[in-house]
C-alpha cells in the first residue's frame, strides 16, 4: 500500500489553497464599505442592503462576473 503524504504547515495543520483570489477579496471589501455607508442597493427594486451575508453575496457575484477566482455558487 502507497501512503499519500499531505502538505502540513509547522503547526501540523493541513495547508489549504486560497478559496479566493486577492482582487475578489478587494471586491468583496468594497462591497462592505458600501453597504455600511448605505450606499449598497440590491437587484431590480434598488432597496438598501441591510444584511451582511447579502453585501457579501453581491460582492463575491460581481467578483465571478469579473471573472476572478471564486468557487462556484452553491445550489
Amino acid at each position: 500500500m502507497a501512503t499519500r503524504e499531505s502538505k502540513k504547515n509547522s503547526n501540523g495543520r493541513r495547508k489549504s489553497s486560497r478559496k479566493y483570489s486577492p482582487a475578489a477579496g478587494k471586491s468583496l471589501e468594497r462591497e462592505m464599505r458600501a453597504m455600511k455607508q448605505g450606499k449598497l442597493r440590491s437587484g431590480r427594486s434598488g432597496k438598501k442592503v441591510k444584511s451582511r451575508k447579502q453585501a457579501i453575496a453581491i460582492g463575491l457575484s460581481e467578483a465571478r462576473r469579473a471573472g476572478k477566482k471564486v468557487p462556484a455558487r452553491k445550489s
